[in-house]
Protein backbone atom coordinates (compact mmCIF):
# COMPACT_ATOMS: atom_id res chain seq x y z
CA UNK A 1 0.00 0.00 0.00
CA UNK A 2 2.88 2.35 0.90
CA UNK A 3 4.69 1.47 -2.33
CA UNK A 4 1.55 2.23 -4.37
CA UNK A 5 1.13 5.63 -2.70
CA UNK A 6 4.76 6.47 -3.41
CA UNK A 7 4.29 5.51 -7.08
CA UNK A 8 1.22 7.75 -7.39
CA UNK A 9 3.08 10.65 -5.72
CA UNK A 10 6.02 10.28 -8.10
CA UNK A 11 3.66 10.26 -11.09
CA UNK A 12 1.89 13.41 -9.92
CA UNK A 13 5.21 15.13 -9.27
CA UNK A 14 6.42 14.24 -12.75
CA UNK A 15 3.21 15.62 -14.31
CA UNK A 16 3.59 18.82 -12.31
CA UNK A 17 7.18 19.29 -13.45
CA UNK A 18 6.22 18.62 -17.07
CA UNK A 19 3.47 21.24 -16.88
CA UNK A 20 5.81 23.78 -15.29
CA UNK A 21 8.41 23.16 -17.98
CA UNK A 22 5.91 23.54 -20.80
CA UNK A 23 6.58 26.79 -22.71
CA UNK A 24 4.10 29.64 -22.33
CA UNK A 25 1.70 29.57 -25.28
CA UNK A 26 1.25 33.35 -25.07
CA UNK A 27 -1.91 33.35 -22.97
CA UNK A 28 -0.08 35.45 -20.36
CA UNK A 29 0.26 38.23 -22.95
CA UNK A 30 -3.40 38.34 -23.97
CA UNK A 31 -5.29 41.45 -22.89
CA UNK A 32 -2.13 43.37 -22.03
CA UNK A 33 -0.35 46.40 -23.49
CA UNK A 34 3.37 47.02 -23.13
CA UNK A 35 5.48 50.18 -23.58
CA UNK A 36 9.19 50.19 -24.34
CA UNK A 37 11.64 51.26 -21.65
CA UNK A 38 14.89 50.64 -23.56
CA UNK A 39 16.16 49.41 -26.91
CA UNK A 40 19.61 48.07 -27.76
CA UNK A 41 20.94 47.21 -31.19
CA UNK A 42 24.24 45.43 -31.78
CA UNK A 43 25.00 45.83 -28.09
CA UNK A 44 24.52 49.62 -28.08
CA UNK A 45 21.53 51.78 -27.04
CA UNK A 46 19.24 52.62 -29.97
CA UNK A 47 17.61 56.01 -29.37
CA UNK A 48 14.00 56.36 -30.52
CA UNK A 49 12.49 59.44 -32.13
CA UNK A 50 11.70 62.22 -29.67
CA UNK A 51 8.58 61.68 -27.53
CA UNK A 52 7.93 58.17 -28.89
CA UNK A 53 7.83 54.65 -27.46
CA UNK A 54 7.26 51.22 -28.93
CA UNK A 55 3.78 50.07 -27.98
CA UNK A 56 2.61 46.45 -28.27
CA UNK A 57 -0.96 45.37 -27.58
CA UNK A 58 -1.99 41.71 -27.40
CA UNK A 59 -5.56 40.50 -27.80
CA UNK A 60 -6.77 36.96 -28.40
CA UNK A 61 -4.58 35.66 -31.24
CA UNK A 62 -3.64 39.17 -32.46
CA UNK A 63 -0.98 41.80 -31.96
CA UNK A 64 -1.05 45.52 -32.75
CA UNK A 65 1.89 47.89 -32.56
CA UNK A 66 2.84 51.54 -32.85
CA UNK A 67 6.22 53.26 -32.71
CA UNK A 68 5.11 56.88 -32.83
CA UNK A 69 3.13 57.23 -36.06
CA UNK A 70 1.23 54.46 -37.83
CA UNK A 71 -0.54 51.59 -36.07
CA UNK A 72 -0.43 48.04 -37.47
CA UNK A 73 -2.33 44.87 -36.64
CA UNK A 74 -2.16 41.19 -37.55
CA UNK A 75 -2.54 37.68 -36.16
CA UNK A 76 0.20 36.30 -33.93
CA UNK A 77 1.37 32.99 -32.53
CA UNK A 78 3.48 33.14 -29.38
CA UNK A 79 4.27 29.43 -29.07
CA UNK A 80 7.79 28.04 -28.66
CA UNK A 81 8.95 31.30 -27.11
CA UNK A 82 8.74 33.26 -30.37
CA UNK A 83 6.34 35.80 -31.85
CA UNK A 84 5.29 34.68 -35.33
CA UNK A 85 3.20 37.27 -37.17
CA UNK A 86 0.57 36.58 -39.80
CA UNK A 87 1.03 37.42 -43.47
CA UNK A 88 -1.88 39.88 -43.71
CA UNK A 89 -1.01 43.09 -41.87
CA UNK A 90 -3.30 46.11 -41.78
CA UNK A 91 -1.85 49.56 -41.09
CA UNK A 92 -3.02 53.14 -40.90
CA UNK A 93 -1.61 55.55 -43.50
CA UNK A 94 -0.70 58.74 -41.67
CA UNK A 95 2.20 59.69 -43.91
CA UNK A 96 5.11 59.65 -41.45
CA UNK A 97 8.23 61.60 -42.36
CA UNK A 98 11.91 61.32 -41.52
CA UNK A 99 12.71 59.63 -38.20
CA UNK A 100 9.13 58.47 -37.66
CA UNK A 101 8.99 56.81 -41.07
CA UNK A 102 12.30 55.07 -40.43
CA UNK A 103 11.09 53.94 -37.00
CA UNK A 104 7.89 52.49 -38.45
CA UNK A 105 9.97 50.45 -40.91
CA UNK A 106 12.40 49.35 -38.19
CA UNK A 107 9.80 48.05 -35.70
CA UNK A 108 7.99 46.19 -38.48
CA UNK A 109 11.23 44.51 -39.51
CA UNK A 110 12.00 43.49 -35.90
CA UNK A 111 8.56 41.98 -35.31
CA UNK A 112 8.55 40.12 -38.63
CA UNK A 113 11.89 38.48 -37.77
CA UNK A 114 10.17 36.18 -35.23
CA UNK A 115 11.77 37.60 -32.08
CA UNK A 116 12.01 35.52 -28.93
CA UNK A 117 10.00 36.79 -25.98
CA UNK A 118 10.25 36.43 -22.23
CA UNK A 119 7.72 37.70 -19.71
CA UNK A 120 8.65 38.26 -16.07
CA UNK A 121 5.71 39.78 -14.20
CA UNK A 122 5.17 43.21 -15.77
CA UNK A 123 8.40 43.09 -17.80
CA UNK A 124 8.50 41.82 -21.39
CA UNK A 125 11.71 41.41 -23.39
CA UNK A 126 11.80 40.81 -27.16
CA UNK A 127 15.08 39.71 -28.72
CA UNK A 128 16.48 39.08 -32.19
CA UNK A 129 20.09 38.35 -33.15
CA UNK A 130 20.86 42.08 -33.12
CA UNK A 131 18.07 43.83 -31.21
CA UNK A 132 16.64 43.72 -27.69
CA UNK A 133 13.51 45.67 -26.73
CA UNK A 134 12.61 45.87 -23.04
CA UNK A 135 8.99 46.79 -22.29
CA UNK A 136 6.82 47.35 -19.24
CA UNK A 137 3.09 46.70 -18.79
CA UNK A 138 1.25 49.96 -19.51
CA UNK A 139 -0.76 49.75 -16.30
CA UNK A 140 2.52 50.04 -14.41
CA UNK A 141 4.42 52.30 -16.81
CA UNK A 142 1.72 54.87 -17.54
CA UNK A 143 -1.64 54.55 -15.76
CA UNK A 144 -4.52 56.29 -17.55
CA UNK A 145 -5.02 59.92 -16.54
CA UNK A 146 -8.44 61.20 -15.50
CA UNK A 147 -10.59 62.84 -18.17
CA UNK A 148 -11.62 65.59 -15.76
CA UNK A 149 -9.17 68.16 -14.48
CA UNK A 150 -6.41 67.36 -16.99
CA UNK A 151 -5.24 70.07 -19.37
CA UNK A 152 -5.26 68.35 -22.79
CA UNK A 153 -3.11 69.88 -25.55
CA UNK A 154 -3.91 69.21 -29.21
CA UNK A 155 -1.37 67.04 -31.08
CA UNK A 156 -3.11 66.16 -34.35
CA UNK A 157 -6.32 66.48 -36.34
CA UNK A 158 -7.66 63.26 -37.87
CA UNK A 159 -9.71 62.97 -41.04
CA UNK A 160 -10.60 59.39 -41.98
CA UNK A 161 -7.36 57.40 -41.60
CA UNK A 162 -5.08 60.41 -42.05
CA UNK A 163 -3.66 62.73 -39.41
CA UNK A 164 -2.57 66.32 -40.04
CA UNK A 165 -0.44 68.66 -37.97
CA UNK A 166 -1.40 72.23 -38.92
CA UNK A 167 0.58 75.21 -37.67
CA UNK A 168 -0.54 76.38 -34.25
CA UNK A 169 -1.40 72.96 -32.74
CA UNK A 170 0.66 73.65 -29.63
CA UNK A 171 -1.57 76.60 -28.69
CA UNK A 172 -4.84 74.60 -28.60
CA UNK A 173 -5.99 73.02 -25.34
CA UNK A 174 -9.09 72.06 -23.39
CA UNK A 175 -10.05 71.00 -19.87
CA UNK A 176 -13.24 69.21 -18.85
CA UNK A 177 -14.74 69.43 -15.38
CA UNK A 178 -18.10 67.72 -14.95
CA UNK A 179 -20.52 69.41 -17.31
CA UNK A 180 -18.20 72.28 -18.21
CA UNK A 181 -15.46 72.57 -20.80
CA UNK A 182 -12.98 75.43 -21.16
CA UNK A 183 -10.07 75.87 -23.51
CA UNK A 184 -8.42 77.78 -26.32
CA UNK A 185 -8.59 77.49 -30.11
CA UNK A 186 -5.09 78.97 -30.29
CA UNK A 187 -6.59 82.36 -31.00
CA UNK A 188 -9.71 82.68 -28.82
CA UNK A 189 -10.67 81.19 -25.47
CA UNK A 190 -13.86 79.13 -25.35
CA UNK A 191 -16.24 77.62 -22.82
CA UNK A 192 -19.40 75.59 -22.92
CA UNK A 193 -21.49 72.72 -21.63
CA UNK A 194 -20.75 69.04 -22.23
CA UNK A 195 -23.01 66.05 -21.56
CA UNK A 196 -21.49 62.75 -20.45
CA UNK A 197 -22.23 59.08 -21.12
CA UNK A 198 -20.12 55.94 -20.95
CA UNK A 199 -17.28 56.44 -23.43
CA UNK A 200 -18.98 59.48 -24.96
CA UNK A 201 -19.09 63.26 -24.57
CA UNK A 202 -21.53 65.59 -26.31
CA UNK A 203 -20.48 69.20 -26.78
CA UNK A 204 -23.06 71.96 -26.82
CA UNK A 205 -22.52 75.26 -28.62
CA UNK A 206 -19.19 76.74 -27.54
CA UNK A 207 -18.97 80.44 -26.67
CA UNK A 208 -15.70 82.11 -27.68
CA UNK A 209 -14.04 85.44 -27.11
CA UNK A 210 -14.10 87.82 -30.07
CA UNK A 211 -10.45 88.26 -30.96
CA UNK A 212 -10.00 88.58 -34.74
CA UNK A 213 -8.12 85.58 -36.17
CA UNK A 214 -6.38 85.51 -39.53
CA UNK A 215 -4.36 83.09 -41.65
CA UNK A 216 -3.27 79.89 -39.93
CA UNK A 217 -4.92 80.96 -36.66
CA UNK A 218 -8.31 81.32 -38.36
CA UNK A 219 -7.94 77.93 -40.08
CA UNK A 220 -6.99 76.26 -36.81
CA UNK A 221 -9.90 77.80 -34.94
CA UNK A 222 -12.34 76.58 -37.58
CA UNK A 223 -10.95 73.02 -37.40
CA UNK A 224 -11.07 72.96 -33.58
CA UNK A 225 -14.62 74.26 -33.29
CA UNK A 226 -15.76 71.84 -35.99
CA UNK A 227 -14.06 68.97 -34.17
CA UNK A 228 -15.63 69.85 -30.81
CA UNK A 229 -19.20 69.61 -32.01
CA UNK A 230 -21.96 67.18 -31.10
CA UNK A 231 -21.49 63.63 -29.83
CA UNK A 232 -17.97 62.22 -29.79
CA UNK A 233 -16.53 58.99 -28.45
CA UNK A 234 -13.49 59.35 -26.25
CA UNK A 235 -10.64 57.06 -25.27
CA UNK A 236 -7.84 57.73 -22.81
CA UNK A 237 -4.60 55.83 -23.15
CA UNK A 238 -2.20 56.81 -20.34
CA UNK A 239 -1.50 60.49 -21.14
CA UNK A 240 -3.32 60.73 -24.48
CA UNK A 241 -6.95 61.51 -25.28
CA UNK A 242 -8.72 60.67 -28.53
CA UNK A 243 -12.01 62.30 -29.50
CA UNK A 244 -13.71 60.71 -32.50
CA UNK A 245 -16.75 61.22 -34.73
CA UNK A 246 -17.69 59.36 -37.89
CA UNK A 247 -15.74 61.94 -39.92
CA UNK A 248 -12.53 62.04 -37.90
CA UNK A 249 -11.46 63.56 -34.65
CA UNK A 250 -8.88 65.29 -32.48
CA UNK A 251 -5.90 63.84 -30.62
CA UNK A 252 -4.59 65.37 -27.40
CA UNK A 253 -1.83 64.75 -24.91
CA UNK A 254 -1.69 65.84 -21.27
CA UNK A 255 0.19 69.09 -20.69
CA UNK A 256 3.41 68.55 -18.77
Amino acid sequence: MIALAATVLLALTACGNESAARPDSGASLTGRTFLSTSVTENGKPRPLAANTRVRLQFTSGRISWNAGCNSSDTTVSASDGRLSLGKEITSTAMGCMGALQNQDTWIGRVLLSKPTWKLDGDKLVLSTETTTISLLDKETAEPDLALDGTKWKLTSIVSGQSASFPAGLEKVWLTLNGERVTGSTGCNEFQGVVARATGKVTFGELATTRRACAGDAATMESLVLKGLKGELTYQIDSSTLQLRSTAGGLDFTAAR
